[in-house]
């Protein structure tokens, strides 16, 4: 049975409200106040609260905040109702943490099909949705959709490894990850929906930050206009706003004409704090990569090998010169960077597949230190002392043609020959399709 917490300061208010959802099976529970009501909130862990906008103890975006703050109450969806009918308050609502905002008085009819729709896109719902068509059991594979940085760049000089920015695809055990929501996700989408012809797809996608090369193809994602589809959206806060608020913002008017609320497809958007977890039978590491904000990369691991993604790093720098005293100490700058790296190459030890930032060559990088992309020396010499087996340049800057490229990628095979390494090199280019278990280029 659903549950709703209504806190409301208004008794006539709770009593019409409650009697109108008992009827229609619910179970209702009472606050009068905002700290009571979030009191219990975490005691009874409702399907839905439903919370006044003004009311003593705590208004309703307070009580937003309390309730997503805490992990046991990630489920618990939130209605904000109010008899006021600024924008700036719903607006307002929604950065604080609600799903929805209605004005009251209410419309009992439509009030009672936003709740029941509000409760059937909960996890503890989810026998409610259609199941999602069962993906073939095939080999593991990686494809990419995006391979570019910083901005999308179509044109003649960028037809052989693409133009659009971040976004690729991991099929493994079942599982549909998507890694990043560049504008490659638009052709994915497309990809997806003509294969799957309407069946319900249940989908997660993995963001790394939510700068705009990474994002901007999110309201462009065919399948979430189809309400029978799942978006599972994982990622770390990366603004005071939060995740969802950033995702929300990019679809705002003026800037787009839907909103991320208004979509049909059933979205969850979450907030991660570990750094290790599962997607399906996939378990997936996060660490955190050096770039301006939250930022991490992810490693899959799978029955037929492990992917490890890091779109945007750059190595630390042992700036400091090393002591000629025999027994004398690092300098702190220097000791640091050696302590970052070496936690780096131990979490990609032994990767099948990594994708990685080198955005410049050496002397491009020279004029971009610290601006948190990778140098192509750098990272091969990381993708060797890692044991790498198959390395992707990734993250191509905009102002690189298809010649720039490949002059990248065989001076990159040069660097790894010359150090005695087998370390596989290549760049990552649109529509290139690798097998995990043989490392074999479909």
């Amino acid at each position: 049975m659903n549950t709703v917490l209504i806190i409301d300061d208004d008794p006539d208010y709770r009593k019409l409200v409650s009697e109108l959802l008992r009827r229609k099976g619910w179970q209702v529970i009472e606050a009068e106040d905002g700290d009571s009501g979030v009191d219990l909130a975490r005691l009874h862990r409702p399907t839905v609260v439903l919370c006044d906008l003004l009311m003593p103890g705590g208004n309703g975006f307070q009580v937003c905040r309390a309730i997503r703050a805490d992990e046991n109450l990630r489920r618990t969806k939130i209605v904000i109702s109010s008899g006021r009918q600024f924008e700036s308050d719903r607006q307002s609502a929604f950065k604080a943490g609600a799903d929805e905002y209605i004005n009251k008085p209410i419309e009992p009819e439509r009030f009672l099909l936003l709740l029941s729709r509000i409760a059937a896109s909960t996890e503890d719902n989810e026998e409610r949705r259609p199941p999602a068509v069962s993906i073939s059991t095939g080999p593991a594979r990686v494809k990419f959709w995006g391979v570019r940085g910083s901005i999308p760049t179509p044109g003649s000089t960028t037809v052989r490894y693409g133009g659009n920015t971040s976004c690729v695809e991991v099929r493994a055990e079942g599982q549909i990850i998507i890694l990043d929501a560049g504008t490659g996700l638009r052709l994915l989408g497309n990809s997806l929906i003509a294969e799957f012809n309407g069946e319900p797809l249940d989908l997660t996608l993995l963001l790394t930050h939510t700068h705009w090369d990474h994002i901007q193809g999110l309201p462009f994602f065919m399948p979430v206009y189809k309400p029978q589809n799942h978006l599972r959206i994982l990622g770390y806060e990366g603004a005071r706003h939060g995740l969802e608020a950033v995702l929300a913002g990019q679809m705002e008017s003026p800037f787009f004409p839907i909103g991320l609320r208004e979509v049909p497809a059933n979205i969850q958007i979450e907030e991660l704090k570990v750094m290790d977890f599962n997607v399906g039978p996939v378990r997936v590491q996060a660490g955190f990569a050096n770039h301006p904000g939250i930022c991490v990369g992810y490693r899959l691991f799978t029955s037929e090998g492990s992917v490890a993604f890091f779109p945007d790093n750059e190595p630390f720098h042992e700036s400091e010169p090393t002591s000629k005293v025999a027994g004398t100490p690092d300098p702190p700058a220097r000791a640091f960077a050696r302590s970052e790296n070496r936690k780096m190459v131990e979490f990609l030890r032994g990767t099948d597949v990594l994708i990685m930032d080198s955005q410049y060559d050496t002397e491009e990088y020279k004029h971009h230190v610290g601006w948190g992309h990778g140098c192509i020396n750098e990272v091969v010499d990381l993708a060797i002392n890692a044991e790498v087996k198959h390395l992707y340049l990734f993250h191509h800057d905009p102002t690189h043609d298809d010649a720039k490229i490949t002059q990248m990628t065989e001076f990159a095979r040069k660097l790894a020959a010359e150090r005695g390494s087998a370390l596989l090199i290549d760049a990552a280019r649109e529509g290139l399709t690798v097998e995990l278990s043989a490392l074999v280029k479909v």
